[in-house]
């Protein structure tokens, strides 16, 4: 029960390791606001809120676009209603698709921007205030090992998440001496629907380029979101972990 009765909100939680992250807050003790993009996610959303009542904690799940300022406005005011506070954030909410860079239309580059780094910013921006309030709170971006290590075909990907890092790292220079924490996880190469459309061929060159020879799951990469969320973590502040199987040295 590491994180008993606290208040998470986590964005994009309705598939992949955004779900995991809620199922796992709720089993430690949590509630969980359960954020999905679009009414085709609601259904999948609704399973994840069943999930954490199974925990015994409770649940609500609300679609925003956490690209769109008045979306997470309405995210988080809801959260506030329903549960008078937000301890943690987790901005996990991602999209991504491969194109070279001559390929790729202006308005993709801007959809992928828009939901990693714009969405990053607008939830947090709108969840620090009440965290000031109180004087405590978690922040944990999602980052991906990819920014440090590059990867053909996902250069808006991989900028939207070394921007993240930086951004990570200046809000953590403002917020240090407020009682807030905010870090990084950036996940190596994990089974969820970004690698659905991999071919077969380039799964296996990635499993093998990694030193622990296997592709991570969602279980791999959840305990260092709830790591960060803990009392465990609160001597990190703007930092990355990764957890990767090796695939990149921090």
């Amino acid at each position: 029960m590491k994180l008993k009765d606290k208040v998470a909100l986590v964005t994009g939680s309705s598939s992949g390791i955004g779900r995991g992250v809620a199922i796992a807050f709720a089993h430690e003790g949590a509630d969980v606001v359960v954020n999905y993009p679009t009414p085709d996610q609601a259904d999948a959303a609704a399973a994840v809120c069943i999930e954490i009542a199974r925990a015994r904690r409770r649940a609500i799940a609300v679609q925003a676009d956490v690209s769109a300022e008045a979306e997470v406005r309405k995210l988080c005011t809801t959260a506030m209603e329903r549960f008078g506070r937000i301890d943690i954030l987790v901005n996990n909410a991602g999209i991504a698709a491969a194109a070279p860079v001559q390929d790729i239309p202006v308005e993709h580059w801007d959809r992928v921007i828009g939901v990693h780094l714009r969405g990053t910013f607008l939830m947090t921006r709108e969840v620090l205030p009440q965290m000031y309030a109180r004087g405590s709170g978690r922040i944990i971006n999602t980052a991906s090992q990819l920014a440090y290590k590059g990867a053909p075909g996902f250069s808006h990907y991989t900028a939207a998440k070394g921007a993240i890092l930086s951004f990570t790292r200046s809000v953590a220079l403002e917020i240090g001496d407020r009682g807030i924490t905010i870090n990084c996880v950036a996940p190596g190469a994990t089974h969820t629907a970004i690698l659905a459309d991999v071919p077969p061929d380039l799964l296996e060159q990635i499993r093998k380029a990694i030193p622990l020879g296997r592709i991570a799951e969602v279980g791999d990469i959840v305990p260092s979101y709830v790591f960060l969320a803990s009392e465990d973590g609160r001597h990190y502040q703007g930092q990355c972990i990764s957890p990767n199987g090796g695939d990149v040295f921090l």
